[in-house]
């Protein structure tokens, strides 16, 4: 039931509530009803207040429990409910701060519906400084997962039911892998009308068609009925100015695009407007590998156009002597890197995604992706 659809009779469930003006009841007196409390793991919160808990996943060898954190923004005003996750690979901890920049300035009183923070997912990586779960698993190839499975089977499934269950939209936070860091990027079902819209309005530099991956968090998501935007940006166990930036704008403008916060002001760029990036789209990538081993000087920067057959890397020994040079393999924009000079015979070094122009990308919503999931050749 709406605010607008409330009238006389309309029953309390005896939850915690807000006050809230609606349209006049039929004696032409104003009436207020109380949006419900938003209970999730240990919190009950009311409508117009914050908090912080956590959802208990398992006990350590030591008996301890081990919890995934949560912050809880419930907004006094009816509207979407949007959850926020990063670090589901236990290394990528950008995502950590461009929530906690995000969550700044929002005021929960004026906020229409309802944001679930979850800065770290698996948990159990991010205390051990590694990408995956302490059975070696990869949790974002362990969806939906299952109450008695494995650990990562068992974090999947409470992550589904317990926060994908209640939400609405979802914007999952990662950064590149392995050495590697990535343009800011979203990833995304571009076939899809609210997902595209999204995407645009997220505002980063390029965004990929990614096709849905078995196991991911955001197939599964989607197999749901929820929105989902998995953002790509910086490297691992580094705090990447840019591609913080770039997720904070980006996550501002999705919750203003579903009219959760007021519209963001954008900054004024060189050429004076202000308006929202206009993403450069893709439905097609690869990583360009380098022939001989040695210590590879990468010649190309991430956001770079390149043409097919351009030099984009040398290949030296020790003494300095070139060893070979690696072409491009397409032509397109440079949306990944290595930040590893030390290279072997067959590694990817360069992430390279062909563009769309405007009038294709409008009409290639037919074609296939094939870039999947991860940035990990």
């Amino acid at each position: 039931m709406t605010e607008l659809e409330a009238g006389p009779g309309m029953p309390s469930n005896g939850t915690e509530l807000d006050d809230t003006l609606v349209a006049p009841a039929p004696t032409g007196r104003r009436r207020l009803i109380r949006r419900p409390s938003f209970a999730i793991g240990d919190l009950d919160v009311a409508a117009g207040k914050a908090a912080i808990g956590e959802i208990p996943v398992s006990r350590l060898v030591t008996g301890n429990r081990m919890s995934i954190p949560i912050n809880v923004l419930h907004g006094r005003h009816e509207g979407p409910v949007v959850w926020l996750s990063a670090a589901v690979h236990g290394d990528e901890i950008g995502g950590v701060e461009i929530i906690r920049r995000s969550l700044q300035g929002i005021d929960p009183k004026t906020l229409a519906g309802t944001i679930v923070a979850v800065p770290i997912v698996n948990v159990h990586g991010f205390v051990n400084g590694d990408r995956y779960l302490p059975d070696r698993r990869d949790l974002n190839r362990s969806f939906p997962g299952s109450a008695n499975g494995s650990l990562a089977a068992r974090i999947a499934h409470l992550f589904l039911t317990e926060i994908v269950s209640r939400c609405d939209v979802g914007i999952d936070l990662h950064t590149g892998s392995d050495h590697r860091t990535n343009l800011p990027q979203i990833r995304a079902d571009l076939d899809d009308e609210r997902t595209r819209d999204l995407a645009i309005a997220f505002g980063a530099p390029f965004m990929m068609h990614a096709k849905l991956r078995d196991g991911s968090m955001r197939a599964a998501a989607t197999a749901t009925g929820s929105t989902v935007l998995l953002y790509e940006g910086g490297e691992a166990w580094r705090f990447d100015r840019d591609a913080i930036e770039a997720g904070v704008a980006g996550v501002g403008r999705v919750l203003s695009r579903l009219g959760m916060v007021q519209t963001i002001d954008e900054p004024v760029g060189l050429d004076g407007s202000t308006a929202a990036p206009v993403p450069a789209e893709s439905r097609a990538s690869g990583w360009v590998r380098v022939r001989r081993s040695g210590i590879a000087g990468i010649d190309v920067v991430l956001g770079q156009t390149v043409e097919r057959g351009q030099i984009v890397a040398t290949v030296r020994d020790s003494v300095g002597r070139r060893l070979s040079q690696t072409r491009a393999n397409r032509t397109g924009m440079v949306i990944g890197l290595t930040q590893q000079p030390l290279v072997n015979q067959g590694d990817a070094i360069i992430h390279i995604a062909e563009l769309l122009d405007p009038v294709d990308a409008m009409t290639a919503i037919a074609l296939p992706a094939t870039t999947p999931e991860s940035d990990t050749p």
